[in-house]
């Protein structure tokens, strides 16, 4: 065998190698147990969401509910993948029954996704109670950011037309001061649900 014929044949092994550690990756990640994992979360996180109830009096739209619990507790549990989408899949569900024609359901995936991304791909590199509530801290200064960009050019224009810069002006306090809580909210339930509920899984050997 000549060396061309050696090297196409190396070639081939790799890619072929190559192949099938990506195909591994796929199969560790998207077990069948992980992925019955992941539908329990979509549907806790989208029969939650809907108890919900408005804080301010001047802002009866924003509606706290604790849904987003579920899907950052799986983003810890399994990784920031399996928390988008269950995020994807919860707010595919709501657009279902929506009258913003799935507008608003992207506004909140984006806020979600931007919200629960940062600390759970800090978790994956640095466990520790100091980290994770730093990366929280963190995290719910994104997700206001996020909200305000989200109502400002999505939901305030949706539902507000001409009048929807301001509306938001007029708004902004109570839109920091909600997210604020929300994001808050969300963080603290997490942390007390979270080591429960991980040595549960461990014990089913997920």
């Amino acid at each position: 065998m000549d060396f061309k014929e050696q090297t196409g044949e190396n070639v081939e092994t790799t890619g072929a190698g190559l192949r099938s550690t990506k195909k591994s990756f796929w199969q560790r990640r998207f077990t069948a147990k992980r992925i019955s994992l992941i539908a329990v979360f979509v549907a806790l996180s989208y029969c939650v969401s809907f108890l919900e109830f408005p804080l301010f009096p001047a802002a009866p739209f924003l509606k706290l509910d604790f849904g987003n619990v579920f899907i950052l507790l799986i983003a810890f549990l399994l990784g920031p993948m399996e928390g988008v989408l269950v995020c994807l899949f919860k707010e595919a569900l709501r657009a279902l029954s929506s009258g913003s024609g799935g507008v608003g359901e992207i506004a909140n995936f984006l806020v979600t996704s931007a919200y629960i991304l940062l600390p759970a791909i800090v978790y994956q590199y640095k466990k520790g109670l100091k980290i994770v509530v730093a990366s929280l801290v963190l995290a719910c200064i994104l997700g206001v950011g996020a909200a305000l960009l989200a109502n400002r050019f999505i939901n305030f224009p949706l539902y507000m037309g001409a009048g929807a810069e301001n509306a938001f002006v007029q708004l902004l306090g109570a839109l920091v001061a909600f997210n604020l809580i929300k994001t808050v909210a969300v963080s603290v339930f997490t942390l007390l649900l979270y080591k429960r509920l991980s040595n549960f899984l461990k014990k089913l050997k997920f």
